[in-house]
């Protein structure tokens, strides 16, 4: 059975595809065979990374470790039974088929709140949820006093993570191991960065997620998506010298990656 790695935040712009793209073609180098869902149906986003890779891979003659990019099934609406979801169905049809030949099976969930999103939660055998260094982003997890001190409640993603975990509790599954994963940080300390920290330190013990850490703010990232490259693959097409943020860059997503835990995976790159 494949291990179900979902990426999920309802919320926009805190670098869930680049996290998914660099987990996923890392464990595709790692001789795991990894397939892709991608349940933003409109932008496709990590969908359009893959196939950029592929193009530019042909174009280049380069054969790079690559995870396999899935479309959702469709499904004939005539064999739905009344108040069943046509999405439920896509999804778990699409999991059902990709299972017992993946070791991984990763789902990059849209930044918004979805039928699918919230059904893929309750699949995840590891959640990863990237959240940007922002009081504004830390507020989808939960509501926090005018100092950035005291945690006054969960809010609507958590409240959605622990449906979740409800749904996989009355299953019979094993529980979710979620992580939230600081991302996008910024190179300066500042008292802001400070007070984040503690807060998610401190929301951790409460509600029971791991925190890891994720990418700084990096232009690479913004570079290599029209050839659908990662930060493994710089060597392969033709970088000899890596610069200094590359191989921060680099180091951040082998810390990333140990920190996951995931089964039989030995990070060695």
């Amino acid at each position: 059975m494949a291990h179900i790695i979902v990426v999920g935040n309802e919320k926009g712009g805190a670098g869930k595809s680049t996290v998914s793209m660099h987990i996923a073609t890392a464990l595709a180098r790692l001789g795991h065979k990894t397939s892709v869902l991608d349940l933003d149906l409109r932008q496709k986003t990590i969908g359009r990374y893959l196939e950029n890779r592929v193009d530019f891979c042909a174009k280049a003659g380069l054969d790079l470790p690559t995870p396999e990019y899935h479309e959702l099934p469709e499904i004939d609406k005539e064999t739905l039974k009344p108040g069943e979801n046509i999405y439920d169905h896509r999804l778990s049809a699409a999991v059902a088929t990709l299972e017992p030949d993946n070791d991984f099976i990763l789902i990059d969930c849209p930044g918004s709140h979805t039928r699918l999103s919230q059904v893929a939660h309750s699949l995840a055998d590891t959640l990863v949820t990237p959240l940007n260094d922002s009081f504004i982003d830390f507020d989808l997890l939960a509501h926090i006093d005018a100092d950035g001190e005291k945690i006054k409640g969960p809010s609507v993603y958590s409240e959605m993570v622990w449906s979740a975990r409800k749904l996989r509790a009355q299953a019979g599954l094993k529980p979710i191991d979620w992580i939230v994963m600081r991302n996008r940080l910024g190179a300066q300390r500042m008292v802001n960065k400070e007070k984040m920290e503690r807060a998610v330190d401190n929301l951790s013990a409460r509600i029971g997620f791991r925190v890891a850490p994720g990418f700084n703010e990096r232009v690479i990232f913004r570079e290599l998506f029209p050839r659908g490259l990662t930060l493994l693959d710089l060597k392969d097409v033709g970088v000899q010298k890596l610069n200094i943020s590359n191989i921060a860059a680099r180091q951040e997503l082998r810390e990333m990656m140990k920190s996951l835990k995931l089964p039989n995976v030995s990070v060695d790159f």
